[in-house]
């Protein structure tokens, strides 16, 4: 049993991994989770050998598993990925708008992830774009990026998805940008927030609905009861009656602040290891953020093994997409409508300028550490020497 300070996920899954696994059937992709987090950083997925030119300083440096569920590898995924997002930013005002689903849905979402994770994504665009489309509100074209968040603060279910986008939109044609009415007034998104969770609501369980229908759903566990008619068509009742909560933050000061948001939203794991306290008497302590009491911080713990439990119900299914992109944002539409938007608008695109960055100044930007000068002389370059393999643990003899 483990008890220090500074410990690291990948401390727990190595001392705790072996046994949990053993009290339970994990899906195989859980097992490559927690597999690719244990290795990750060490000999067992290899590395390279640097030494000072100046000094002879030898540096040993392991490679990092990159799973996008390990709080170890995802801070050159997002300022890559800011990188490319910069380049499609518009001078326009951007805003914040959260999608959240009713605590009754939370069993039947962890039991069919992927089909309810994409019922949430396809509802909440579809509710913006066609309010977006709609003249009494903007009557344009809009984009948006969505985030999919999966975990409270305490590692609870709390799915519910992010969605920043542009104020305005082009119109259909694409002769102008159209502003939002109410931009001149107040800083209020150009939708408001009750139209945006009824229409949310009705897509939402609509797509719901006609999953059951076409036999899509399992139903599992404390949900089995749901395979029958009646008791669905209960669930779809009370759902119908439960007030919705969508909300629209603040919008952003300027593009600035936006790329900061997403910075802070995109590649966010369900904890990060500065969150994570100690192991003590069988408990992992960790510190969240009480958004009841003035979001201030506090700490709890869990049991190890419940630790781990709710850590692996918010790792994604396998080959599902967590950031989305819709309308002027689609993949689609940013050769056209995007760089339409862009002349109307008068801004440059940023993408030769972007692709000067490499690794070396991403490492220097975000650590403020050149990985290319020797830490120990700080005058010498290091220099490749060695390859070092991945270690190979030797199967136990039968």
């Amino acid at each position: 049993m483990i008890s220090r300070d500074g410990v690291e996920l990948a401390d727990i899954i190595r001392e705790f991994g072996t046994p949990y696994r053993k009290t339970k059937k994990l899906p195989l992709h859980f097992l490559k989770v927690m597999n690719a987090i244990e290795k990750c950083r060490t000999s067992l997925l290899g590395g390279h050998v640097d030494e000072c030119d100046s000094c002879g300083y030898v540096k040993i440096s392991y490679n990092s598993c990159r799973n996008r569920h390990c709080p170890k590898c995802q801070s050159l995924a997002k300022e890559e990925w800011l990188i490319k997002r910069k380049q499609e930013l518009l001078p326009v005002t951007y805003f914040h708008v959260v999608f959240t689903i009713p605590d009754l849905l939370n069993p039947l979402v962890l039991v069919n992830q992927k089909i309810m994770y994409g019922i949430l994504f396809k509802a909440a665009a579809e509710t913006l774009i066609t309010l977006g489309k709609d003249r009494k509100h903007l009557g344009a074209d809009i984009g948006l990026i969505t985030i999919l968040h999966t975990w409270g603060q305490n590692l609870s279910d709390h799915p519910h998805l992010h969605c920043v986008v542009p104020g305005g939109g082009l119109l259909e044609d694409g002769s102008k940008w159209i502003y939002p009415k109410k931009s001149k007034k107040n800083k209020k998104f150009f939708i408001h927030v009750n139209i945006i969770s009824d229409l949310f609501k009705k897509k939402f369980l609509f797509y719901l609905k006609r999953s059951y229908q076409n036999n899509t759903l399992k139903f599992e566990g404390k949900i089995k009861s749901l395979v029958d008619n009646k008791h669905f068509k209960n669930l779809l009742d009370q759902l119908y009656t439960k007030r919705w909560v969508s909300y629209c933050k603040s919008p952003f000061g300027g593009p600035e602040q936006v790329l900061e948001y997403l910075g802070r939203y995109t590649h966010r794991v369900a904890i990060s290891n500065n969150r994570i306290q100690k192991i003590e008497n069988g408990r992992v302590f960790f510190t969240f953020k009480d958004y009841r009491d003035g979001d201030k911080v506090k700490e709890t713990s869990l049991e190890v093994f419940e630790f781990i439990r709710r850590f692996l119900q918010h790792v994604l299914p396998q080959e599902f997409f967590k950031i989305r992109y819709y309308g002027i944002l689609s993949s689609r539409n940013k050769k056209n409508k995007l760089e339409r938007c862009r002349q109307i608008l008068g801004t440059s695109n940023n993408q030769e300028e972007s692709e000067k960055i490499d690794w070396r100044q991403l490492i220097l930007k975000l650590f403020g550490i050149d990985p290319a000068i020797c830490p120990k002389c700080k005058n010498g370059l290091l220099c490749r020497v060695e390859e070092l393999i991945p270690v190979r643990i030797a199967a136990a003899p039968t």
